[in-house]
Parts: structure tokens; sequence; C-alpha cells
């Protein structure tokens, strides 16, 4: 049996893709991080903001403590956490490689955090395009793809456990997919299960174009069409967008029609979705009412 828990992602109010996967022969706690937007409506983190962080955070250290594998996709701090490396003690771990085919900025990141993770874990392996075994469970990664449409922001390593005959894939900071590269270990390992890092829509016509969001949503129907797949959370980037769901309505109708469940990673798990930074607005807004009152 492969059961796959979201731990902390942005439709719980923090930024972070953190997910526990457990089979039969081992568990695996995929990117053990999580922080806020520094600034968004030019504001800084809620209160409220911060106190979710906190308690999903205690959640993800809870849960790297039942863990046997841990594994780092790429090193933005809302997917590694340098400054508590003891949650990595006598853990067998799986890193996007810290020198090649990736930025400086996130060079300079992955040398820090591997200063700090020595003689701590009980191994280390770089991931990128490699297979491991525990039992029956099999844990493959991509070659590294563009965290984003193009290289400015490095590369990540997309993931897919598999056990019997149970598949996920977890696709890391992809930003769509818009680019063919990031859909290629989906369609070829055909999960029932993704976890994808939607399209970047709150940068809408900024930082993401349109023509990102119809190759996204293109390659989101490849999937439905192409692979098993039976449930995607969308999340991540999407989920910072309060009218992602009009984004894509095509995909929504078309995953109906093929029935396969397109949602939330909290709507998942059966927690209401709380945007808490595209509604960073309204919460300093409230708070400032209730003073007021």
């Amino acid at each position: 049996m492969l059961k796959v828990k979201p731990l902390a992602f942005d439709s719980f109010g923090v930024r972070s893709m953190a997910t526990f996967v457990e089979t039969d022969d081992v568990a695996v706690l995929i990117d053990p991080g999580v922080s806020l937007a520094p600034v968004r409506y030019k504001l800084p983190p809620h209160p409220i903001e911060e106190h979710r962080m906190n308690e999903t955070w205690a959640d993800i250290k809870e849960h790297t403590a039942r863990s046997d594998v841990l594994v780092v996709t790429h090193y933005h701090y809302d997917h590694h956490n340098p400054d508590e490396p003891d949650i990595y003690k006598d853990k067998i771990v799986y890193l996007k490689h810290p020198k090649e085919k990736i930025n400086k900025s996130q060079e300079k990141r992955a040398s820090y955090f591997m200063d700090k993770l020595k003689a701590i874990p009980k191994s280390i392996d770089t991931a990128d395009g490699k297979e491991f075994k525990h039992g029956s469970t099999g844990i493959k990664f991509s070659s590294p793809v563009y965290h984003g449409t193009n290289p400015r922001l490095g590369y990540v390593v997309e993931v897919s456990i598999s056990r019997g005959g149970e598949k996920m894939v977890f696709t890391s900071d992809v930003e769509g997919p818009s680019v063919d590269a990031q859909v290629e270990l989906i369609v070829q390992e055909n999960p029932d299960f993704v976890i994808l890092d939607g399209p970047m829509t709150y940068m809408l016509g900024f930082r993401y174009s349109r023509k990102s969001l119809e190759l996204s949503i293109a390659n989101m129907k490849k999937i439905i069409k192409e692979t098993a797949v039976k449930t995607i959370l969308v999340e991540h980037h999407f989920m910072r967008d309060l009218k992602y769901k009009e984004r894509i309505a095509e995909v929504y109708e078309y995953a109906a029609e093929k029935e396969v469940k397109v949602t939330s990673a909290a709507e998942y798990l059966g927690r209401e979705v709380e945007m808490l930074e595209a509604r960073r607005r309204e919460l300093y807004n409230q708070t400032f009412f209730k003073k007021e009152v």
C-alpha cells in the first residue's frame, strides 16, 4: 500500500510542498521546508500566517522523525531548512545535485546546506536521474528540469514513488508545467496520483505569460489523457491566485469528463482552503477593523 499525506501546502496558508509518503517498506518525506512570502501587496506576513508556518513546521518535524528517507528537490527555503539540520540525523538523504544543473543562488545555498549536514545523515546521495530501491518500493528521480519556464531560477528534480500497482509523482516547482521536459517523467511513469506545482498565475502578465499558461493547460490535459492518473493536486504557485479555478477552468472540465479528480492539498484532506498569502490584505484589514471596534 502507498499512502500520501500532504503536510504543508499553499492551500494550508504557507509556502511549501512538504509531503509524507509511506509504504509497507519505507517512509519518505519530500521537501521538509516551509516559508512565507516576505512581501505581498507591499505587506509583510500577517501574524496568522506566522502562526500557521510554525504549526506546519512542527508537523513536518514530527513526520521527519517517522521517516527513513528525506528528499530535497532543490534549495529554496520553502523546500528545505538548512538551519535545523538535526532533522536529517541518521536518515537516508536524496538531494538535488548541489553543483550540477544549478543556478548561482541555489549553488551557494546548497554549499551552505551541505556543510551543515556533515556527518549527520546515515547517507547522502545525489538524486538527479537516479533510481533507488527500498524493499519492494521504488524511488525514481527525473533529470533536472527547469524551476519554471527557463533556467533563471535553476532546476529541480521530480520524484516518482511506486509500490506494487500504485505510483505517485511529485513535480516540485515546475510552475506549470509549461515545458515538455517537465511532463516526461509523469507520462513515462504513468502514475495514478500526481502532486503538481501549477501555473504561477498570480503573476500573469508580469513574470508569467499567457502563452506559458496555455502550455500548462495543454500539458495538464496531456497528463489526464495519456496516463492512468485518478487524482491530481494542483498546488503551490497556483494557490496564490484567488482566481485560480477560473484560470484553468478547461482542465477541471476535461478532468471531470475523464473521471479524474483535480483538487488542492487542503481539499484532498477534507480541509478548508486557506489562501492566507493571497488574502494578506484582507487579514490586515480585518485585524485593523477588530482593533477599532
